[in-house]
């Protein structure tokens, strides 16, 4: 009888952990609004050897972006006065406060966001 009881709670304990790891750890599909600005070559300490977190050559002609916490492969629609584009996480930052979303110089472009520089842009993970 021992066993069937140690299971039964070892099934309980991996459901409540998978509850709460679902509940907590995955962030929701819904758009949220952030803060967002895009980088180019230029940012590289080598320009012409510039790479990302992930080890990828960063030209800036890519759809791609920077987040602090998403994992690499991650793809977000990203929304801007009407336009959108999608962006796969291959880098980290950005590293300024009150910023959420580096994208890269192509992404940018697409969404008209190269003359604002920093801009109130809506996101949602596909």
């Amino acid at each position: 009888m021992k066993p069937a009881i140690v299971l039964n709670l070892g099934a309980a304990a991996i459901l409540a952990g998978l509850f709460f790891a679902l509940l907590y750890a995955v962030p929701v599909r819904a758009a949220e609004c952030v803060r967002a600005s895009w980088y180019g070559k230029e940012s590289c300490v080598n320009p012409k050897n510039c790479r990302t977190a992930n080890g990828e050559r960063y030209t800036g002609n890519d759809l791609t972006a920077a987040h602090r916490t998403l994992p690499f492969g991650t793809k977000l629609r990203v929304t801007y006065r009407g336009k959108s584009v999608v962006v796969r996480i291959n880098d980290r930052g950005p590293y300024i406060k009150g910023r959420s979303l580096d994208l890269s110089k192509a992404a940018a472009q697409r969404l008209g966001l190269i003359p604002a520089g920093v801009a109130k842009v809506c996101i949602s993970r596909l």
